[in-house]
């Protein structure tokens, strides 16, 4: 049932600018408000992983840890984001996003805290993997509650802000590590109490600001797959730091982490497959850009990874620099991260254009990645410089373009999963590399440090195995001149090869992008996906009689046609219609019907139809929900179902030329009823308008109080709605309902009375048209402005009772007071005289 949403329940709805309830997109002050606190949130944790970096090589030391530690310190939080990271996508899409930001942030300060207080590396890598948790949330969750917020299109934008404050809290990281790790009555423990304060700011900035609706449905978290792939990546990461080192590349060692790695892989993959609620859904890989992403992020993710973690070694143990001068020497990379990234988002948002930008950011990081490959430890600081600065612009143009052609591809259902199995991919190439390049250099830096020491004197023999210099971190200032100096050359040496290694990975990277689609981005954000016009109105068209055809569809395989009641878009749905590249046999639109907990709904009638309205395949699905249709090319189309007991469903579909599998989920209905009354009197109002909207601002159902106030729907969607009131004279309500799942749901209405004030604006000749009358209340405060028209004519409605000042211009100004009665219709005509009468 379509109808026009009364200018008062709009505005009532436009007040939560944060949870964007309404159809209308969010302003851009609207968003910037939702997502102050979300990154402020991002800033504490960004900081406070960032300000160990420079330290890490004064801490390793003072806890007595060696390079192997180093990495694990490194490499811990990295894993424990890699596995969390998927999970915290999934339970985004069951629970409330709000409440997962401030538990992420909450696990992460608290584990930042506990580290400040480590007594040995080994306690310092636990507390680490708890930071893991939190920043893997955080990571996903920003993302996530972005592209709930804001469309595809315009999401470049605010991209560009996070990677804004990506790029600010990761130069202020270091630097303000290195000036605490200098400071000696500070030390490095404060490192990581520093970020407390902001962590509690930033939770009281999250409640106040982000509102987002939760849309609650039935939970089952995939615990079983957390746990595998978990396991897997654990076992896969240990044997890459241990082989070489504790035991020989080729041992039994070997063969049973490594087989055992695959084994936990391959146990992972099957629990995907049978789960309900899969922590990352396998069918997502069948669409190419999801797959590719993936890959292109897991290999970025080791060029990402690579250049924050050993720079700070190169700079403090190569090059003999304070922790301070090293996080002002990385500054290059950041900043060319904070150009690209925000200036790529700006141009995306205005052209819609985001292809050229991956490939421009591959061709970067690989060139980036070679260039420092070549470096030395007395390379002049110019050169690295620049370099830094390729790898950076690289970084900036990939890291978030990468999610953001994901999350253009997929439903809004799938929204957090597709996000963050993006982010989970680069966090497996940034722990993967960091273990597997930290093994590599610490075996290159005793390399090049036995090749130095052979050609000095013998006496420097026994204060190189005194340093350590193979297995711990040496303390340079303690070393003799001689033996600093090839110290110095085996680190630059060894690190520079670690860069060199690197660049390969992202040449990968870079070749994954080329075959990614570019899909123009959509201009509707997850909330409000589904609401498009141009959809709206050809399924509404294709739709009529939606009840006849899902009482008929256990009879025949007539066409179910559907209110178009959108839940969901598989894809991106450009506004031209079907067929851009037709093919001879078609192509097959293949899946499942299903109702509550996956239960397959047999008879379900199936209809695909073209943007135009026009019929173009229908199916009844069989006794296993299963159903099939062909579209006749590659374009957009909508796919109805119905069945006799469900809510009809609409949903989007792309096709590109390759089969598609799409699972349709059906709601059972509900009832709804209920009363609108007075405020003041308790008398039942009738006449009054009651629209129910979902989540998104969908208009699901209008109706008209009857004499006694009384209202009721049929057949809704159990979950959460909005009831808004409209009646003449009285002030529009709006309130949230939760429908149950089985019965009719009961709610009471009250509505204020609301006055109206009206009158003429009048000069000497007659009614004055286009004066402005402004309506102020006692206090002072500017209740609302108009314009008068032709006749001279304004109007305010929807008033409290009380004591106004009207104030016209248009001559020399007019302010009159007026008393509103509370209730009905007030006039109050107005005279403007010329200028000296």
């Amino acid at each position: 049932m379509a109808t026009t949403t009364p200018p008062g329940v709009r505005a009532s709805h436009a007040k939560h600018g944060g949870g964007g309830h309404d159809d209308a997109p969010m302003t851009h002050r609207q968003i910037m408000e939702a997502l102050s606190g979300l990154l402020l949130g991002m800033f504490v944790a960004i900081l406070s992983s960032t300000i160990v970096s420079n330290a890490l090589p004064h801490i390793i030391g003072d806890l007595g840890g060696g390079q192997s530690a180093y990495t694990w310190v490194v490499t811990a939080a990295l894993l424990s984001m890699t596995a969390a990271t998927p999970l915290w996508g999934k339970l985004s899409d069951l629970y409330s996003k709000k409440a997962l930001v401030q538990i992420a942030l909450v696990i992460y300060v608290l584990g930042s805290a506990v580290a400040g207080m480590s007594q040995n590396a080994g306690m310092l890598i636990a507390c680490r993997v708890v930071q893991g948790i939190g920043v893997g949330g955080l990571s996903a969750l920003a993302q996530i509650v972005m592209a709930a917020m804001i469309s595809p299109r315009e999401r470049g934008r605010y991209s560009g802000y996070l990677g804004a404050t990506f790029a600010v809290a990761t130069v202020g990281g270091p630097l303000l590590g290195g000036v605490i790790t200098d400071t000696d009555w500070l030390g490095w423990r404060w490192c990581f109490y520093v970020g407390v304060p902001f962590a509690v700011i930033a939770l009281i900035v999250l409640q106040k600001t982000l509102h987002l609706p939760v849309v609650k449905r039935e939970v089952k978290v995939d615990w079983g797959g957390a746990f595998f792939i978990s396991a897997a990546v654990s076992l896969l990461l240990l044997w890459v730091t241990f082989a070489g080192d504790k035991y020989d590349w080729l041992s039994w060692q070997t063969y049973a982490m490594v087989g055992g790695s695959i084994v936990l892989g391959a146990l992972f993959v099957l629990v995907e497959s049978r789960a309900s609620e899969p922590i990352i859904p396998l069918r997502l890989f069948r669409n190419r850009t999801i797959a590719l992403s993936s890959i292109a992020s897991l290999f970025v993710g080791v060029a990402m990874f690579t250049g924050t973690v050993f720079f700070s070694q190169y700079f403090q143990l190569a090059r003999d620099k304070s922790p301070t001068m090293s996080g002002v020497m990385t500054i290059p990379m950041i900043a060319g991260l904070f150009v690209s990234s925000t200036v790529s988002g700006q141009v995306i948002t205005k052209t819609g254009r985001w292809k050229a930008w991956l490939l421009c950011g591959g061709v970067l990081v690989t060139a980036g990645l070679g260039l420092l490959g070549t470096i030395r430890y007395d390379t002049a600081y110019w050169h690295i410089a620049i370099f830094m600065a390729l790898l950076g612009l690289g970084i900036g143009m990939m890291m978030q373009n990468l999610v953001l052609c994901t999350q253009n591809q997929v439903a809004p259902s799938d929204l957090g999963s597709a996000s963050s199995t993006v982010t989970f991919f680069r966090s497996l190439g940034g722990a993967i590399g960091v273990s597997a390049l930290g093994a590599i250099m610490a075996n290159r830096i005793t390399h090049y440090a036995e090749d130095g020491l052979a050609g000095l004197d013998p006496k420097y023999a026994a204060a190189a195995a005194q340093s350590g210099s193979g297995s711990s971190i040496p303390d340079m200032n303690s070393l003799p001149g001689p033996l600093r100096t090839v110290m110095e050359s085996a680190y630059g040496h060894g690190i520079a090869d670690v860069f060199l290694i690197a660049a390969p990975l992202a040449l990968v990277a870079f070749l994954v992008t080329i075959f990614i689609k570019e899909v123009p981005l959509r201009t509707s954000g997850g909330l409000a996906q589904a609401s498009q016009d141009a959809q709206g109105a050809a399924a509404t068209n294709a739709g009529q009689g939606a009840e006849a055809g899902a009482e008929g569809a256990a009879e025949s395989p007539a066409e179910p046609a559907a209110p178009y009641v959108p839940r969901q878009s598989a894809a991106v749905a450009p506004a031209d219609d079907a067929g851009s590249a037709p093919l001879p046999d078609g192509v097959p639109v293949r899946g499942y019907v299903r109702g509550a907990e996956s239960t397959p709904v047999p008879r379900a009638a199936v209809t695909l139809i073209s943007l135009a309205g026009r019929q173009l395949g229908r199916s009844v699905a069989e006794d296993d929900g299963s159903y099939a249709v062909d579209a006749p090319g590659s374009g957009s189309y909508v796919l109805i179902a119905a069945a006799d007991g469900f809510q009809p469903q609409a949903s989007t579909v792309v096709v590109n030329g390759e089969p598609v599998s799409y699972d349709i989920l059906l709601s059972g209905t509900s009832g709804l009823s209920g009363v609108v009354r007075s405020a003041e009197t308790g008398a039942p109002v009738g006449g009054a308008m009651v629209i129910v909207t979902d989540v998104r601002g969908d208009v699901l159902a209008t109706a008209t109080t009857g004499a006694q106030g009384e209202f009721g729907f049929a057949e809704l969607v159990p979950g959460s709605v909005t009831i808004a009131v409209n009646a003449p004279g009285r002030r529009p309500k709006a309130l949230h309902v939760e429908v149950g799942g089985a019965g009719v749901t009961r709610v009471e209405v009250e509505l204020s009375s609301g006055a109206q004030v009206q009158g003429v604006v009048r000069a000497p000749g007659g009614p004055l048209g286009d004066a402005r009358v402004t309506l102020v209340d006692a206090a002072g405060n500017v209740v609302g402005t108009a314009r008068t028209g032709a006749d001279g004519a304004y109007a305010f409605t929807d008033l409290d009772g009380g004591e106004y000042t009207v104030i016209a211009t248009g001559y020399p100004p007019v302010a009159t007071a007026l008393t509103v009665s509370g209730q009905g219709v007030d006039g109050h005509d107005i005279e403007l005289a010329h200028p000296g009468e």
